[in-house]
């Protein structure tokens, strides 16, 4: 055992079968204790509220209404002590982007080795950060944020974002591209993830101070 106190975790996972093998892993080590599990992102916030862990292990990709990507964000402010370690499958330097705008300190890999995560999860409750290696360097080498629509928004996010901050509804929003109900509202979701914006007024302001809204804007503009 390490003489210094263990780092506390809340594992964050919605497979039980993964949320053992964390816990093993940490456990063993004998510098980690485990205070809570979660399988969703919901129950993740309230662990992580009522245990105040240094670490909270969040594995990106999990079912419920709220989003991991959207707990990171509330967490930074509802608990600004407990630092949080991303898990994903995701090799994508756009989603470590967003992850790391939101208030991550690491972004870890579910195909690393133990003693990656290990190290990892030390670092960032130490107060550091950690990237993945290989999404670091794709990370350095991608393209400027500021080439084509802000913070990594398609061209149609684009538009439905435009249209929304101009005060259309849905449905206006969808018969002016063409679109479902369903496929605005999945945009209208993918946009509110990405910027970490979630009131029509976040949205309206964003859109405002990033030109989306002048004259040169792309996208359809309102009838």
């Amino acid at each position: 055992m390490s003489a210094e106190a263990p780092v506390t975790v809340v594992l964050a996972d919605d497979h039980a079968v993964v949320r053992a093998g964390l816990r093993a892993l940490l456990e063993r080590s004998g510098e980690f204790r485990v205070l809570a599990e979660a399988g969703d992102a919901e129950t993740a916030v309230r662990s992580v509220l009522a245990h105040r862990p240094d670490v909270l292990v969040l594995d990106l990709n999990m079912p419920g209404e709220l989003t991991s990507l959207q707990a990171i964000p509330q967490l930074a402010t509802a608990s600004p002590e407990t630092r949080v370690v991303v898990l994903t499958m995701q090799e994508s330097p756009d989603v470590a982007r967003q992850v790391l705008r939101a208030g991550a300190g690491g972004y870890v890999l579910k195909d690393a080795e133990n003693a990656e995560l290990v190290a990892a999860i030390k670092q960032v409750a130490a107060g550091g950060t950690y990237l993945n290696p290989s999404v670091g360097a794709s990370l350095a080498t991608a393209p400027p944020a500021s080439l084509g629509p802000p913070d990594d928004l398609t061209e149609r996010e684009a538009q439905v974002l435009r249209l929304l901050a101009l005060g259309h509804t849905n449905a206006e929003i969808g018969n002016q591209l063409y679109l479902s109900m369903r496929t605005v509202e999945a945009h209208r979701s993918r946009i509110q993830q990405k910027l970490n914006r979630f009131s029509r007024a976040q949205l309206v302001r964003y859109a405002l101070d990033h030109g989306l809204l002048s004259d040169e804007a792309g996208g359809a503009s309102p009838r």
